[in-house]
Parts: structure tokens; sequence; C-alpha cells
């Protein structure tokens, strides 16, 4: 890891430095300083060999964030979110969109990676009319998620559930699908689910590749859906146009430059009526 300055907020599972992880090599892709030399080495191989282009879907990726949380705080007035599988941070977190739109808005974070525990801290700047917080929790226990959420969030009051990246690291289909509906049945009328994932539609070639690699156990197991898998999600819910599209087409405000081309990642942004 290239970072290393910061101390724990609250000490956690041993890092594992020998195994790629998905917070770590998505920080590498995104330009960012923390991760190690074997993610490193995964996030090239793939860029290299596998996914040319893969960059791309991080980066994009990246600017659906903000341009979604820009779009729920400005437009439909959500002032809380809770981000699971918040991953590293960078330019531009959650609370850092949010509180620039009311800095009153409060952020609970979430991920099961301890080296995201370790840089906590700058996930919890807050703008001091506001809050954040930090659960180190995995997506698959919805109900410690939400107890803990409940001491940060008025879980009565609309709140934006942001999943962004991390669903694809539940493999099995029903089971994933059970644990948005479970955490958005939690959350009251006028709330927002915010959604996105890999996908296999763009370059089909290359994300069997990367799939492969997966069986193979070289890279971290994540399941790419198809575009109507991932629509499944936002079941129940009401989809704010354009619907489900690649990260690189949801609110892209001018196209002065050109239409994006599409990226392997697609998402959505839907209330709950």
């Amino acid at each position: 890891m290239t970072d290393e300055s910061a101390s724990p907020r609250r000490p956690s599972a041993e890092i594992d430095t020998t195994t790629p992880h998905q917070a770590r090599v998505w920080n590498f892709l995104l330009g960012g300083k923390d991760y190690y030399q074997v993610d490193r080495a995964t996030a090239e191989h793939l860029e290299q060999h596998v996914y040319p282009g893969i960059k791309d879907i991080a980066l994009h990726a990246r600017a659906f964030l903000g341009r979604a949380v820009r779009y729920v705080a400005e437009e439909a007035g959500i002032r809380q979110y809770l981000d699971i599988g918040t991953g590293l941070p960078t330019a531009d977190n959650t609370h850092d969109v949010a509180q620039r739109v009311d800095p009153t808005s409060r952020i609970v974070y979430v991920d099961n990676d301890p080296l995201v525990l370790v840089h906590a801290q700058a996930l919890l700047a807050s703008h001091p009319d506001g809050a954040c917080d930090y659960i180190e929790a995995d997506v698959r226990d919805p109900d410690a998620i939400l107890t803990h959420a409940a001491r940060t969030l008025d879980l009565s009051r609309p709140t934006a559930l942001m999943l962004l990246g991390v669903m694809g690291t539940i493999t099995d289909n029903e089971q994933a699908y059970a644990l948005t509906k479970h955490l958005m049945a939690a959350l009251p009328s006028g709330s927002y689910l915010i959604l996105e994932d890999g996908t296999n539609t763009v370059k089909p070639k290359e994300a069997a590749e990367a799939a492969q690699l997966v069986e193979e156990g070289q890279v971290y197991d994540y399941r790419l859906r198809t575009p109507e898998e991932i629509t499944r999600f936002f079941d129940g819910l009401r989809l704010i146009d354009p619907g489900v599209v690649s990260v690189s087409r949801w609110g892209v405000e001018s196209e002065v430059f050109g239409v994006p081309e599409m990226v392997d990642a697609y998402c959505g942004v839907a209330v709950k009526p």
C-alpha cells in the first residue's frame, strides 16, 4: 500500500495483503493511493490483458455517484444517505456531494474491508451542521446495518439507499434481490434506491474472460449481470428517467462532446412509492 500514515479508528481483522480486494483494486483504477502490490498487479492485468477499458468503467461509475446524489439531493430533497459498499475514500465521496447541496445532510457509510476502516476518518469529515458515521459490516447482514444506521439516521424519514458496485459480490441472484428488498422495506415512502453494478453486455467477450478469472480464483468473486437482471433490483419502485442504462449515460447534463460510449456497468435511480 502506498499510504500507511493513517491509524485505525476501531481496530478490526488483520488486512490481507496477499490477495486482491475489490475496494483496493478499484482505488487503483480511480487513481487513488490506498492499495497493495497484489491489487495493482490485478488491476494492471485486467486492464492490459483481459478487459481493456476497465478503468473507464471505474471512472464512469464514480461520476455516476456524484450525479445521482446531486439529483436526489436537489430534485427530491433527500438529506439522509445509507451508502453500503462504500469502498476507499477518494474525491467527491457521498457526503462531499450531499453536503454541498445541504450541509445538514447525514450519511452512514458501510463496508466490510478492514482497510476502509483504517481510512474511515476521511469519510467522517462531515460539515459541522451534518453528520457522518461508518459501520464495519457486510451487506449480507442487513438488520445489523439498519440497527446501527438508526443511531445517525432517522429511518422514518426518506433516505437514499446506495448500492454501488456491491451487489455483484452477492453471486446468487435471489439472495441479492432479497437483500435489496429487505433494506428498502425498512425505509419509508419517498426513499430512493441508487444502484450500479457490472454487466456482461457491452464487451461480452472480455466480460467472459474476466468471469473465467473469477472461476479460477485469480480475482475476487464478482457476478456480472445482464441489464435485465439489474433492472429486477428496482421491482416495486418507480424508476427515474432514463431508467436502467450504462453509468456513462445516466444524468449526463451536456452532450456537446457527443453521447458517451456505453461501459459495462449499468445503473438506475428509483423512488419508493
